[in-house]
């Protein structure tokens, strides 16, 4: 039965951040270069350097912030972006061609974030002219010389490029190692570098000595060698390369021992390399689609209808299940890639179309695994899906079949009976009770492709965790295996009760690899930083209820084992001590009845303080944020005592302006709190408008002043005019004023004076006369009755005392 081949539209890229900028780049520059990133969530465009800005884009679909760069006019814009294979986070690295190189990611915080920048040149007028980044690795074509990019210079100059090599591996949240530079080769041609899951080819360009045009290297990490191939004459030689050890090559001296591979040739006229997981692909003028294997062998994969018409045209190449696909220009063909016949022939509705390399094993999410065995396609339309469509009438086993085979399968592999089982004698023997209980609900109910739909999450965690072990017992970059393992664990274990052996386990995992454990939980509560200090959730009511219970079935977890609550509070003290109050203010906005906060026990911040340690012992500005975040009266009170303690004014006066149009209560007890010490000292007069804004609005004059009169400082002795030298200055009058004013802030009343103290604020009328400062005669003081009581004794004038 013939296949059809389809495109299945994924995304109309409106789920991208960015999506405006995003499609106005695919559309409008055909030189745009397109990278995706191992799990498939990010994709990167780079305009070459020269064009105009934004030069870089970093969309992400859903959650997550984008990366927008731009460089101006004769400032260099990057040479090329690559995705770094890190399981933990997306990070990318920019490489210009001056040889500088910045390591970007993202971590707990806000957006993307500058990790590493580093030079990779380290010779005067040394440039860079070609890079790539296979996994672990940063390797580039250097150029040592100027002046090399000719084609007609002298051999000497032709050779004076090398390619290098460092190790890039992550460290941490948010901290990279890049190793020692190492030579690969030096003191040959230009080559053009290009790296697929396992290896890393190096391709002739334009600009290589026409003398060696036709030959390409194949590097391999994991082995240690160097395959050196001329397609065009069908030979490869095969050498033992480690620069590592300090075994770089000589590129003139390695060609020389492998004969018959410097035989005149015209050079590659190759229109576009597309690296596969089987090898090379490379498309030349006349149509002609060729693969080089591994191992150096070459074959003709097939011809398109159509061949390039120029090198400016635009083509595409990508494989998947023995398919070649090649977009070229409009039409996207789909070659046999063992016989090279023409399965399907498509014309697209535009002609700027891009290929995207498949996620990398163990990093597709549910999507990818329900398309996988296909290419993906992207335009400014969308993203597509390539791949063949199912043959219809395909008979399948039903699912009891299926469940008792599966069955016997597992069952063989562990035991230890020589006799081999079937499926029915599970079905009648009594002993295997799960198959048989499964396949009595599956029966006539659940077809296979629900049974599938419902199980992919399962099935996704048991194929990936058969890479894993494979791959750790590989010995293959054990340090990503074991990270990607704990994040698989921590997921699985967060979708079980969490009781016992389960919160003992996750509880190991936190304690071994923290960091990984904790990128588990960012996926699974969707953290995402909000801008303003605070983190904000999108995960389900059901996974917060699990994070925030304390225990289930109302036992207490074992000793040494701590809640899930805890225990991420615990990570992120050591990994990121600033996010603790915005997760646990987060957390109290999550919970209900019965979850750990607003039910019985202890409230959420309590918990936290306790992670913390004894009262004492905790770090002071953690223990503030976490009791100024609780929203709890006691909390509050408790936290701006110890910042009126620390002599904090100013962080205490904004505590309780902050919580003062939710709790009016509250308010007043801090403005109290702060009026005594007011009242005692003079070290709160510089934020006196503060406190007078802290002020509660129905508090009258003579309350204030009752409260003043309660802290002042007992006078031991008569009260002197001045102060001491270098004693405390007394409260004042012209202090109290501020305060008095803003207990009359509503307005002078109509009615009769409510207190003995209002009429002093709300008096029109001028202060008395001066009194006379020299001798006034009996005339003059009568001519003035009122400045009779300012009479000097003994000048003349009758005081007359009426007590």
């Amino acid at each position: 039965m013939k296949r059809a081949g389809t495109l299945r539209l994924l995304s109309d890229l409106n789920n991208f951040s960015g999506a405006a900028r995003l499609r106005e780049l695919l559309a409008g520059d055909p030189a745009v270069r397109v990278r995706c990133s191992p799990d498939g969530r990010h994709l990167l465009l780079l305009r070459p350097p020269g064009a105009p800005g934004p030069q870089l884009l970093v969309a992400v679909r859903g959650p997550g912030a984008e990366l927008e760069r731009a460089w101006p006019a004769g400032q260099p814009s990057p040479l090329d972006a690559f995705f770094l294979p890190w399981p933990a986070r997306p990070a990318l690295v920019l490489v210009w061609e001056s040889g500088l190189a910045e390591v970007w990611g993202t971590g707990v915080g806000p957006g993307w974030r500058l990790l590493q920048s580093t030079e990779l040149c380290t010779g005067g007028g040394a440039r860079v002219v070609a890079v790539a980044a296979p996994r672990g690795r940063l390797v580039w074509c250097e150029e040592r010389q100027a002046g090399a990019e000719g084609r007609e210079g002298p051999p000497a100059v032709a050779f004076s490029h090398c390619v290098c090599v460092r190790t890039l591996e992550p460290i941490g949240e948010a901290g990279t190692n890049l190793g020692r530079t190492h030579i690969l080769l030096h003191n040959c041609p230009r080559f053009g570098l290009l790296t697929s899951r396992k290896d890393l080819f190096l391709v002739p360009t334009a600009t290589t000595w026409p003398g060696v045009g036709h030959i390409l290297l194949i590097w391999s990490p994991s082995k240690g060698k160097v395959v050196v191939a001329a397609p065009c004459l069908g030979l490869s030689h095969s050498k033992s390369l480690n620069p590592g050890g300090g075994d770089p090559w000589d590129f003139r001296t390695l060609l020389r021992g492998l004969p018959g591979l410097l035989s005149p040739r015209q050079p590659l006229t190759v229109h576009t390399w597309a690296p596969t997981p089987q090898g090379l692909l490379w498309l030349d003028f006349r149509g002609t689609v060729s693969l080089v294997q591994r191992h150096g062998g070459t074959r003709t994969v097939g011809t398109l209808q159509e061949a390039p018409a120029s090198l400016a045209g635009s083509a595409a190449l990508g494989a998947f299940h023995g398919t070649l696909a090649c977009v070229l220009g409009s039409t996207l063909e789909l070659l046999d890639m063992g016989s090279g016949q023409l399965l399907e022939r498509k014309v697209l509705s535009t002609d700027r179309v891009h290929l995207l390399e498949p996620p990398a094993p163990g990093m597709e999410n549910e999507e990818e695994l329900e398309t996988r065995g296909g290419l993906r396609l992207l335009s400014a339309v969308g993203l597509f899906r390539v791949g063949w469509e199912a043959p219809q009438g395909l008979e399948l086993p039903s699912a009891e079949d299926l469940v008792f085979e599966e069955a016997c399968k597992y069952y063989q592999r562990r035991s230890l009976r020589g006799a081999r089982l079937t499926p029915e004698e599970l079905r009648q023997n009594s002993t295997f009770r799960a198959p048989q209980a499964l396949a009595s609900i599956l029966q006539g109910h659940v077809s296979p492709s629900t049974l599938l739909t419902t199980l992919r999450a399962e099935l996704r965690d048991y194929r990936g965790l058969e890479q894993l072990k494979a791959q750790l017992v590989a010995g293959d970059d054990e340090e990503a295996g074991w990270t990607e393992l704990a994040e698989h664990e921590v997921a699985r274990l967060l979708r079980t009760e969490l009781m016992g052996d389960q919160l003992a386990q996750l509880n190991t995992v936190f304690q071994a690899l923290p960091t990984a454990a904790w990128g588990a939980i960012l996926r699974a509560l969707q953290l995402q930083p909000d801008g303003n200090g605070r983190l904000r959730s999108q995960a389900p009511p059901d996974v917060w209820k699990k994070v925030l219970g304390v225990t289930t079935g109302g036992k207490e977890p074992p000793s040494g084992i701590l809640p899930l609550f805890e225990l991420l509070c615990r990570c992120l003290c050591r990994l990121e001590p600033r996010w603790l109050p915005p997760f646990v203010e987060l957390a109290q906005q999550q919970g209900g009845p019965g979850w750990g906060s607003g039910g019985p026990g202890l409230p959420l911040y309590r918990r936290a303080l306790e992670v913390l340690g004894e009262e004492g012992t905790r770090p002071e500005a953690l223990e503030l944020d976490l009791l100024l975040g609780s929203g709890r009266p006691k909390a509050v009170l408790q936290a701006v005592g110890q910042l009126v303690q620390k002599e904090e004014w100013e962080r205490a006066l904004e505590a309780g302006l902050a919580l003062s149009p939710s709790s009016p209560l509250l308010r007043s007890e801090i403005f109290k709190l702060l009026l005594a010490e007011f009242a005692r000292h003079r070290r709160l007069d510089a934020h006196l408008p503060l406190l007078c804004r802290l002020c509660p609005p129905d508090l009258a004059p003579a309350e204030l002043l009752l409260l003043l009169r309660t802290h002042l400082p007992d006078e031991l002795e008569p009260p002197a005019p001045f102060p001491e030298p270098g004693a405390e200055p007394p409260l004042t009058v012209g202090l109290l004023r501020a305060l008095l004013e803003q207990t009359g802030t509503q307005g002078q009343p109509s009615g009769p004076v409510l207190s003995q103290y209002e009429d002093i604020l709300w008096d029109p009328g001028t202060p008395p006369p001066t009194p006379p400062r020299g001798p006034m005669s009996a005339l003059q003081a009568s001519d003035h009755p009122d400045l009779e009581a300012w009479a000097p004794s003994g000048q003349g004038l009758c005081v007359t005392d009426t007590g």
